[in-house]
């Protein structure tokens, strides 16, 4: 039965340590969807430290900048599915070279996001096993003073908002402390031992 896991939080509050313990939690054989392109050296670092981590587990990793749904379409053969992150996607799709400022002169609108949102989230439903999915909240700081930056909140805020609404469990990271705000990642005892500490 499909179970959909929404992990949401500020930077390097824990959220990808988190999801990866959640995961392993579970039996394999798992799958890490991984939205972010390596641009830059300190990104590529960021990659191979993440691979590193999930070495000692029965995880296949895949990089999908776009098109989430039609890899998790894909993806029947995994029990577990870990999407990391959000944030990243729908950074991809305002800059994808098919919908994006370079070919039409303006960023996607939320409507447009919200389409995409939502299919991503159907797929999940239809998913045979768990798909856990990180995202950052955006929207606690000051208002962007550019247009793009705003676009951007305005976007991801969306897409947020969809997912959680539709989730079985929201957990939100503080400090590497996760406080679940809607249903449980624990729907049977048998993942109560897992550790919550960040790296």
């Amino acid at each position: 039965m499909a179970r959909v896991v929404l992990i949401t939080g500020g930077g390097r509050s824990g959220k990808s340590s988190y999801a990866q313990q959640l995961a392993e939690a579970h039996p394999g054989p798992r799958l890490f969807l991984a939205t972010a392109v390596s641009f830059d050296e300190e990104l590529k670092e960021r990659i191979r430290r993440h691979r590193r981590s999930r070495e000692r587990a029965s995880w296949t990793t895949l990089e999908e900048p776009v098109d989430l749904a039609g890899t998790i379409r894909r993806a029947a053969g995994f029990p577990v599915v870990l999407v990391d992150c959000l944030t990243m996607w729908v950074n991809n799709l305002m800059w994808d070279s098919s919908a994006g400022p370079a070919q039409t002169g303006r960023g996607p609108t939320e409507d447009e996001i919200a389409a995409r949102s939502e299919e991503l989230l159907m797929c999940c439903q239809r998913h045979e096993g768990t798909v856990i999915l990180v995202t950052n909240e955006v929207g606690l700081g000051i208002i962007p003073d550019h247009p793009a930056a705003r676009l951007y909140r305005d976007l991801l805020g969306r897409t947020n908002q969809i997912i959680a609404t539709q989730a079985d469990a929201v957990v939100f990271m503080i400090s590497g402390l996760p406080l679940e705000i809607k249903g449980s990642v624990h729907p049977d005892t048998s993942c109560e031992g897992m550790k919550h500490d960040s790296p």
